[in-house]
């Protein structure tokens, strides 16, 4: 069977059993084939206590402006439950035009996609008028600590400027070509802990009950109408995923209640102006309790491309190629593109986004050569000056 560049390029990806934070010889395989069209490349290790060391690949064409950079991750998440999956999952296998294999969609697909529309693109018109770039990262399943924000970091202390970014992300809902995201919600997640006083459920009187108090403030949080929405995102929703007491006992009053939350939150919060409303919240549904609430560290803060030039070279891109006219969206959940949107604006396009994360994992392969030509008419446009 006779397989295109891309999906050659897929497949030798998908056997590389990259699950975050290993690399596997998965950027091996991409630093081999840009090198072999002219690319300078960069192995970047960065490490942090307490965090997995990370394999990262900044790489590079051409100089000057206009600067475009291909972005995103070669690392996988955990394949589950073997024996659920119609073949080993780093072991891709084709069947019925359809490319089954851990990182099909997410995203080795897409950097494959990449890879070979930057060969194509060199091929026919050499390096090109400006800069184009590489930027993958080992690290987006995982903490998302010591791979793309570092990266940008040392792409900015050595004077690099980009102008503009892509991220392969798998952003189409049904068929390629439906959905460019130019956006993300951010995210924020908390922990609460109501402190009562543990005793004997019929002398209530001795006893400090935190579960009615860890109820009001869930009821809370819940019906709390954060905003109505902004012009390019949904409102802000806050959900409650986890109510604990621990308590197996029938007939005594737990000394503690605890429960979790994520918010996934729109461009009329920062991080700061929604944990100072989120405290307010807890602090009047919980009276005169005493409650502990504790916001863990996030770096996923919302972000917006603006539509403009670059949105509409991207989507008459894909317009050409698909026929689809795709929505400008930014749901879904977060991406890497939240730290590149500080260097220069960002898009999100790929494959679709059906499987990921689940098993049997796939891509269609015609897909997978569609986004190839996606890819390599935006190089045809960006770099015609």
């Amino acid at each position: 069977m006779s397989l295109s560049p891309a999906v050659s390029l897929t497949r030798d990806l998908i056997r590389c059993p990259s699950v975050t934070p290993a690399d596997a010889g998965a950027l091996d395989v991409v630093e081999g084939a840009l090198k072999a069209v002219g690319f300078e490349t960069h192995r970047l290790l960065f490490t942090e206590p307490g965090t997995p060391d990370v394999d990262n690949l900044f790489a590079t064409i051409g100089s000057g402006a206009p600067h475009l950079v291909f972005a995103g991750h070669t690392d996988v998440v955990p394949a589950g439950d073997l024996a659920r999956w119609r073949c080993d999952p780093f072991e891709p296998e084709i069947a019925n035009g359809v490319l089954y294999g851990r990182g099909a969609s997410d995203m080795k697909g897409a950097i494959a996609a990449f890879m070979a529309a930057t060969a194509s693109y060199i091929e026919r018109h050499g390096a090109p008028k400006g800069t184009l770039s590489f930027l993958l990262t080992g690290d987006e399943e995982g903490p998302s600590i010591n791979g793309t924000a570092k990266m940008l970091d040392w792409a900015r202390a050595r004077g690099v400027k980009f102008d503009h970014a892509i991220v392969g992300e798998p952003t189409n809902v049904n068929a390629l070509g439906d959905t460019i995201k130019i956006g993300r919600r951010g995210s924020l997640n908390g922990r609460i802990s109501v402190i009562g006083k543990q005793g004997h459920v019929a002398y209530p009187h001795r006893a400090e009950n935190p579960v009615p108090v860890i109820a009001r403030i869930v009821a809370a949080l819940s019906d709390y109408e954060f905003d109505k929405g902004t012009a390019h995102f949904d409102r802000t929703n806050l959900e409650v995923s986890s109510i604990d007491v621990g308590n197996p006992a029938v007939n005594v009053i737990p000394a503690e209640a605890r429960a979790q939350f994520n918010v996934r939150f729109n461009d009329a919060w920062t991080l700061e102006t929604l944990r100072e409303r989120i405290a307010a919240i807890v602090k009047k549904a919980a009276g005169a309790a005493k409650v502990d609430l504790v916001f863990l560290p996030s770096n996923a803060v919302s972000f917006l491309t603006e539509p403009g030039e670059f949105t509409s070279l991207v989507s008459n891109a894909v317009k050409d190629v698909t026929g689809l006219t795709p929505e400008l969206s930014t749901s879904g959940g977060t991406s890497d593109a939240r730290f590149i949107t500080r260097d220069c604006p960002v898009v999100e396009f790929g494959l679709t986004n059906e499987t990921i994360h689940a098993v049997d994992e796939n891509a269609r392969v015609a897909d997978i050569d569609a986004l190839t030509a996606v890819y390599e008419r935006i190089l045809e446009a960006y770099f015609a000056g």
